[in-house]
């Protein structure tokens, strides 16, 4: 079975069928649901959870990942978090390496602050000058605090941070359930307090499962930002650079098959 299990909660959707030892860890923070694709993927070959973020804290969405796979998932379990969800992911490794048989990060954003500030730069410059306009427009909305209709707002300009994040897409609709504007606010803010403050590498002392790094040529988090800070604190660390890949490699034409391929072989390790 490929689709979601009709016993799953409100904040977990199960594919394939049992021992559910991968959990598919989403990006965002606040968009739920897009790695429906990936999961429906790998439910061909194994069991897999999908934990859907609804805690608006770091701390609570750490707390809920673990309650999610305490009473659902075959323990260690494999993790494979996307953007956001792979930073999530090191967290939940590094706090609880017991519960934790591997940790693949796939795209990740960059565990210091220093590759950092090149990324909206290099998304916009990938943009027409009307369509940087309008996320400039958006952008004015999402950072004033009076603004309105926010989760709206945010899927927006999710729309065009995706397309800007794309090197060669295959046609196909996002599976994000809904956008959360208030998850997004507060559980980044956390994540970028602790990254600033050098404590979200120094964690990764703490991982001792197997980490593999998996990251597009196009991505714009840059892939030395994740190679390079990794390298230095997991001793288990391999990284892989996909050609002519965006941030969802997924959905490249080029890429697809080799990152459903490089996934299956770290999972079966």
């Amino acid at each position: 079975m490929s689709f979601p299990n009709k016993r799953a909660a409100k904040n977990l959707r199960i594919y394939g069928s049992a021992p559910f030892g991968v959990a598919l860890v989403h990006g965002g923070p606040g968009a739920a649901g897009e790695l429906a694709p990936v999961a429906r993927e790998l439910a061909k070959t194994h069991g897999a959870l999908e934990p859907l973020q609804t805690r608006s804290t770091l701390s609570g969405q750490l707390e809920e990942l673990k309650l999610i796979l305490e009473l659902n998932a075959d323990l260690p379990v494999r993790l494979v978090g996307f953007s956001w969800g792979a930073m999530l992911s090191f967290l939940f490794a590094a706090r609880n390496p017991s519960l934790t048989k591997k940790l693949i990060l796939v795209s990740s954003g960059a565990y210091e602050d220093k590759y950092t500030v090149n990324i909206m730069r290099t998304r916009l410059s990938r943009l027409s000058e009307e369509e940087r306009r309008t996320v400039c427009s958006l952008t004015k909305i999402l950072d004033n605090p009076k603004g309105t209709n926010k989760d709206e707002i945010l899927a927006r300009f999710g729309d065009f941070i995706t397309r800007a994040d794309a090197y060669d897409p295959l046609p196909g609709k996002s599976e994000v359930i809904e956008c959360r504007y208030d998850i997004f606010e507060r559980v980044w803010e956390d994540a970028q307090e602790l990254r600033s403050s050098g404590e979200f590498l120094a964690l990764g002392q703490h991982i001792r499962c197997p980490v593999v790094a998996i990251h597009g040529d196009y991505d714009p988090h840059p892939a030395d930002g994740v190679r390079i800070p990794l390298s230095k604190v997991i001793k288990n660390f391999k990284f892989i650079l996909l050609e002519n890949c965006g941030h969802r490699p997924w959905i490249e034409r080029a890429a697809k098959t080799r990152f459903y391929d490089l996934l299956r072989e770290e999972l079966r390790r």
